[in-house]
């Protein structure tokens, strides 16, 4: 069943009619059949006569509330944009004043070719990152992901995040989409995604590294016995611990374990079966409508740039914001900065990042938002942040301070103080160490290749004590 030249609101008015009393959307205390959400989306409709032709969604509202204004923004042939509800006042009138001075869609542009998202990353200026995208880049994508994983990914699906964050919201319209219903979460809760999956409310679950490890501590703490009622487990986001795949999969006997790998600009690139045998930089083979290409490699031995063409690119940045972090495109080709290889078998090999992005709960975020931030606290000469492996979130963020000469050395609780006051609360590092013979480079700048290499002297082997580092924790 091919839907890509319609909208991804389009299959609603059909399941309305053929499956009107199925659930569409149940948070827990609120359910609503496929009948009773169309008719909530055609009646906030009219509310939106004198709104723009982007509209952003109101983050007040609670996580179903959201999902239907979204909804009926894009029914009513709208752009919706999703923000982050932690943003602060400041970014969010930022943000509000750029969506308003964009350009309207020609009107003579086929549904597949109109801009139905925006959604937003971090920046490297600090403000986050528009993304748009037209409604067939989504439904391709549902598109692929019914063929590459079959009729089980077609049945109600638990999506425990907020709208905000990209992947949540693909796994709640992809629900509505095939008709299979979602589950939704106002704010995740292991006990709870566990009870909602034995239960057989939902029979896929989308979900992040950092979930699936909260809940495989929770079963086993109070020895959970197997939920045979889960058919699927869709995992993104951070790269899946494999090592923890074995109790993963005694804990869902039934479920196929599937980790893939994509941006918010590319959507689905690569995908595989978890296999705890599967080296760690790879992250599968390519999904059937994508093709990729290595390019400005050092060497035959070396990775290269990671570029892909397929039918679910985004269209563009929302500002302009063309800094040293956005995709690359050369034609119908585009590359998010990722490096990587293909192997014999033809399967990508992700080596990491071109810049500095650190992959934190499942959210990007570029280190010079926090250090820039960091430079302002009285007293601070330099700083750097970095992020280091972390078997819960993929990767911590760590921030190492250099005070200014002479001056009092900074505590850790009055930096993380001074960063939850003005930041989104996964971007407050967990760490906060001290370095007083700073290192530089030749022209002057932080030498971060060097403190990377410290960093890493304090995070010692099973088998290999930490060795000494110019580098102390902070107080």
């Amino acid at each position: 069943m091919s839907r890509w030249d319609d909208g991804v609101h389009a299959p609603l008015a059909r399941w309305s009619r053929e499956r009107g009393q199925a659930l569409a959307i149940d948070d827990g205390n609120t359910s609503l059949s496929f009948t009773a959400l169309h008719e909530a989306i055609e009646r906030a409709q009219p509310g939106l006569a004198d709104a723009g032709r982007t509209v952003l969604v109101d983050a007040r509202l609670s996580t179903l509330d959201q999902l239907v204004q979204f909804l009926a923004i894009v029914a009513s042939g709208r752009c919706a944009a999703v923000g982050d509800p932690d943003w602060t006042a400041t970014v969010r009138e930022t943000i509000a004043a750029r969506l308003a001075g964009l350009a309207d869609a020609p009107s003579a542009a086929a549904m597949a070719e109109r801009p139905f998202y925006i959604g937003f990353t971090s920046g490297s200026t600090g403000l986050p990152k528009g993304f748009r995208r037209d409604h067939r880049s989504w439904t391709e994508s549902f598109q692929v992901c019914l063929d590459s994983f079959g009729p089980d990914c077609a049945g109600t699906i638990l999506a425990p995040g907020r709208i905000s964050h990209s992947l949540f919201l693909f796994g709640m319209l992809l629900g509505l989409w095939s008709g299979g219903g979602v589950v939704l979460q106002e704010r995740f809760s292991a006990p709870r995604t566990l009870e909602t999956l034995r239960a057989g409310r939902a029979t896929c679950l989308v979900a992040v590294p950092s979930q699936l490890l909260l809940m495989l501590e929770w079963a086993a703490h109070r020895e959970v016995a197997p939920i045979t009622a889960t058919r699927l487990i869709l995992i993104s986001g951070a790269r899946w611990m494999r090592e923890r795949t074995p109790a993963l999969q005694a804990l869902f006997p039934n479920a196929r374990l599937i980790e893939f790998y994509g941006a918010s600009e590319t959507s689905f690139i690569a995908w595989q079966e978890v296999d705890p045998a599967t080296p760690y930089e790879v992250v599968g083979r390519p999904f059937s409508n994508v093709d990729i290409a290595i390019r400005e490699r050092p060497s035959p031995q070396e990775a290269g740039l990671i570029y892909v063409r397929s039918p679910m690119l985004f269209m563009d940045y929302v500002g302009g914001q063309d800094d040293a972090t956005a995709a690359l495109r050369e034609g119908e080709w585009l590359s998010v900065r990722d490096m990587g290889d293909l192997d014999e078998q033809g399967r990508l090999r992700l080596a990491g990042r071109q810049n500095r992005m650190i992959v934190t709960q499942g959210k990007n975020l570029f280190p010079d938002e926090v250090e820039s931030l960091l430079a302002t606290y009285p007293g601070i000469a330099q700083v750097a942040v970095h992020g280091v492996p972390d078997a819960l979130r993929g990767q911590h963020v760590v921030a190492i301070v250099q005070p200014q000469p002479g001056g009092p050395v900074p505590t850790a609780p009055a930096l993380a103080a001074w960063c939850r006051e003005k930041l989104e609360p996964y971007k407050v590092p967990r760490r906060f160490l001290l370095c007083e013979d700073w290192p530089l480079t030749a022209s002057g700048k932080t030498d971060h290749p060097r403190l990377r290499q410290w960093l890493e002297q304090l995070q010692p082997t099973p088998h290999e004590p930490a060795t000494p580092s110019c580098l102390r924790r902070l107080a």
